[in-house]
C-alpha cells in the first residue's frame, strides 16, 4: 500500500506538471464520473493530506483520489506511451506540457474545493504537513496515548491518530523503537513514536526509494520489512512474519524476536 511519503511525492509531481496550466483533456474512465469533462479548466494546484490527494481546478472544484493498495499517478511527456495498460487508467489529465494519468486510483470524487475538509477532517495530524508545529506533535501523541492497551502496530495504522503511516513504516518504527508490534501503546513513549514517524517520512518524501536504514542499495533499505529470507539487518537473526489485525484490516507484520522483545504470536 502506498504510504504518506509516496502520496506526497505523487502530489508534488502532479503539481509541477499541471498547476498553472489549462487542460486540453480531462476525462474519467470511472462509472460515477464517466460523463464529466474537465477540458478547458485551469489546474490551480495539488495538495496531499496523509494518503489523500486533492487536485484543484478553476470554478471551485476539487478531485479527491486515494491510491489504496495498488493505485498510482504517473506523469508523462505529451504523446508518450504509458507504462501501464490503458484499461487500468481511471483519470486522464492532459495539458500542452504533460499527461497525468491516474491508474487504478480509488475513491474518486469531485466536490467543491471548500468542502475538502469533510473528507479528511477526521484524520490526525499529517506527518508531512509543511506547517507542522509542536501542537501537531502533541495532538498526535495525546491521541496515541488515549488507548494505552491497544497494540502499537494497530495504533500506528490508525490514520485518526496521525496520517501517513502504512504497513512498511509501522513495521520499521516498531523495530527502531525496540519493541514488538504487539506491544501495548503503554509500553512506549508516545512523543518519541510521533517524532520517529515524522522523521522517517520526511527522510523519504522526495525520493522513490524508501529507506529506514539510511542506505539505498537494494536489500539494505529496511531492518525487518520483507526480510524473512535475509534475516534482521541489525543482528542477522531470523525474521518472523505474522498477521496483525482482523479480517480485511489484517496485515503481514515482520519482526525480529531477538531485537524486539514483547508479546507476539509466538507466545504460548
Amino acid at each position: 500500500m502506498p504510504e504518506g511519503d509516496t502520496v506526497f511525492l505523487a502530489g508534488k509531481q502532479l503539481d509541477k506538471a499541471l498547476a498553472g496550466r489549462t487542460l486540453l483533456r480531462g476525462e474519467f474512465r470511472h462509472p460515477a464520473l464517466a460523463t464529466v469533462d474537465l477540458a478547458g479548466r485551469d489546474v490551480l494546484g495539488v495538495r496531499t493530506v496523509g494518503k489523500h490527494l486533492f487536485t484543484r481546478f478553476s470554478g471551485d472544484l476539487s478531485l479527491h483520489s486515494h491510491l489504496r493498495m495498488d493505485g498510482s499517478w504517473q506523469v508523462y511527456p505529451p504523446g508518450a506511451r504509458w507504462r501501464l495498460p490503458a484499461q487500468h487508467a481511471r483519470v486522464v489529465l492532459v495539458n500542452p506540457a504533460a499527461q497525468a494519468i491516474g491508474f487504478r486510483v480509488h475513491d474518486l470524487k469531485l466536490l467543491p474545493t471548500g468542502e475538502e475538509h469533510g473528507l479528511v477532517g477526521h484524520l490526525g495530524p499529517d506527518l508531512l504537513d509543511p506547517q507542522w508545529t509542536d501542537e501537531h506533535a502533541a495532538a498526535a501523541a495525546a491521541a496515541l496515548a488515549a488507548e494505552p492497551a491497544r497494540e502499537l502496530g494497530l495504533a500506528l495504522l490508525d490514520q485518526r491518530i496521525m496520517a501517513g503511516i502504512g504497513n512498511l513504516y509501522k513495521i520499521e518504527m516498531c523495530f527502531l523503537l525496540g519493541v514488538s508490534p504487539w506491544t501495548p501503546v503503554s509500553g512506549v513513549d508516545p512523543a518519541k513514536v510521533v517524532a520517529l514517524g515524522r522523521k522517517l517520512l520526511l527522510a523519504n518524501a522526495w525520493r522513490y526509494e524508501q529507506s529506514t536504514t539510511g542506505e539505498l542499495a537494494r536489500g539494505r533499505r529496511n531492518w525487518v520489512y520483507e526480510r524473512t529470507r535475509q534475516g534482521c539487518f541489525r543482528c542477522g537473526g531470523p525474521v518472523t512474519v505474522a498477521r496483525q489485525g482482523h479480517d480485511t484490516h489484517a496485515r503481514p507484520t515482520w519482526f525480529c524476536p531477538r531485537c524486539q522483545p514483547g508479546p507476539s504470536p509466538l507466545d504460548g
